[in-house]
């Protein structure tokens, strides 16, 4: 359980109620994997605005289950943020993209979601 996320924050925030818990579960399957799919396609496209608009919305949700690519969703966010046409954000999106997959994955398995 929980290898490609963690609860200590989620239940923080949650002061322990696992009602809350399953709530913000199910937000992030419903939300994060729709976000990390508008990256997969306007970084690509070089769609700088709805990469920033994407990524900027995945960032507390990543923090809060604590994905380990906070880092990277801040370097594809500020390459749409500043159209840094002359920079290659790939391997940071994908590192995002697996990190989310395998996060989405297991929180399914985890919550019967």
């Amino acid at each position: 359980m929980a290898e490609y996320y963690k609860l200590d924050r989620v239940r923080e925030m949650a002061d322990n109620d696992e009602d809350f818990v399953m709530a913000l579960a199910a937000a992030f399957i419903e939300e994060v994997p729709e976000d990390a799919e508008r990256l997969r396609t306007a970084v690509p496209a070089g769609d700088f605005k709805e990469t920033y608009q994407a990524a900027h919305k995945m960032k507390p949700t990543i923090e809060l289950f604590a994905l380990d690519v906070y880092d990277e969703l801040i370097e594809v966010q500020d390459w749409g943020k500043l159209e840094q046409s002359d920079k290659n954000v790939d391997a940071q999106l994908q590192k995002v993209l697996t990190a989310v997959e395998n996060a989405t994955a297991e929180i399914k398995s985890d919550f019967n979601l």
